[in-house]
């Protein structure tokens, strides 16, 4: 959506969502990757989805085209009195840090990012464990012991991941090789399917046999890939399982659409509080998927190992170190 049609489309938005005056008023803005990554941004709309089908009150949805309009988009939809604003991924951080205190009424959901405030829910996931149970799925599945990854951006988050999955590929096997490549350095990185496809031909080439593809939708071009060469790919965020059934041996789902969910709905209840939450196994934060389209591709034995490590984590047995506190990965 263009910013200088944000202000028309908020009247006619909120005219035909809200039946009832008392109904809050609320909104979506997804990050440069798009409403349709089948991803991060995909998971927050079906958060905001299922709010609306239960309850019968609609949302404003807002697209930036870059990082740049966040504040801007953010201040427009504040000046409407929106009563709960969502922001969907960390680099909207800084732009709700501000508006967040520019409009003290107005109540932000910020995923993936903090920003202080008593209107500011942060909500943090612990990646890393869920990749950690992916990366024993993959460890299991692997003929060449060479697995890869394929990352947005070199940021902490995507840090996460990626040592997350290291951990769990090499609690199965210490001498696994793992190779990285990341998409690029702005936004624009997490909507490049050509690049996401190139960087996972090229790991393909070298002998990855699985590649986990954290990349919003240029991770789209690296499963797609890995369809076309027959080679094992993993799905992030979103259950992506169905993109490709037959080489998607799993997905390390990211409840984005809980998140968002409850968060309206804490607002239409009035039990809205701010602060700062992290998410993981415990919290039904993260997992790994198991369904009809790769019930095939995994064993008993990858299932019974990964369920395994599942129980371990929630036990406190096994600690997954997140870089983002240790500042490096331990393997």
């Amino acid at each position: 959506m263009k910013l200088h049609s944000l202000c028309l489309a908020l009247a006619s938005v909120f005219t035909a969502a809200s039946v009832h005056a008392a109904d809050p008023k609320l909104a979506v803005i997804y990050d440069a990757g798009g409403k349709f990554d089948k991803s991060f941004n995909q998971s927050a709309s079906e958060g905001a989805e299922r709010f609306k089908k239960e309850t019968k009150i609609g949302y404003m949805e807002v697209q930036v085209a870059s990082d740049t309009q966040t504040e801007q988009v953010l201040r427009n939809l504040a000046r409407k009195n929106v009563d709960l604003i969502a922001a969907i991924g960390f680099a909207q951080s800084q732009a709700v840090q501000n508006i967040a205190k520019e409009f003290p009424k107005t109540k932000f959901v910020l995923i993936d990012g903090v920003a202080s405030g008593d209107n500011v829910s942060s909500v943090l996931f612990k990646e890393q464990e869920g990749s950690y149970l992916v990366g024993v799925a993959a460890a299991m599945a692997t003929k060449t012991k060479k697995l890869g990854f394929i990352g947005g951006m070199d940021i902490p988050l995507i840090r996460a991941f990626v040592c997350g999955y290291a951990q769990g590929a090499k609690s199965v096997d210490p001498k696994i090789e793992i190779t990285q490549n990341i998409v690029g350095s702005t936004s624009s990185s997490w909507n490049d399917p050509a690049k996401g496809a190139e960087l996972a031909r090229a790991q393909f080439e070298r002998g990855v046999d699985v590649l986990f593809a954290a990349a919003g939708g240029s991770g789209m071009g690296s499963l797609q890939m890995a369809k076309e060469k027959g080679k094992l790919a993993i799905g992030v965020d979103s259950n992506q399982n169905a993109l490709h059934p037959g080489t998607m041996l799993t997905s390390m789902v990211k409840r984005v659409d809980q998140a968002i969910y409850d968060s309206f709905m804490q607002v239409k209840n009035g039990t809205f509080k701010g602060g700062i939450s992290n998410k993981g196994l415990k919290e039904s934060g993260v997992d790994w998927a198991l369904d009809k389209d790769n019930r095939s591709l995994i064993t008993p034995e990858i299932e019974k190992r990964v369920n395994a490590a599942k129980q371990d984590i929630l036990s406190g047995k096994v600690k997954v170190i997140d870089s983002r506190e240790a500042n490096k990965c331990p393997v």
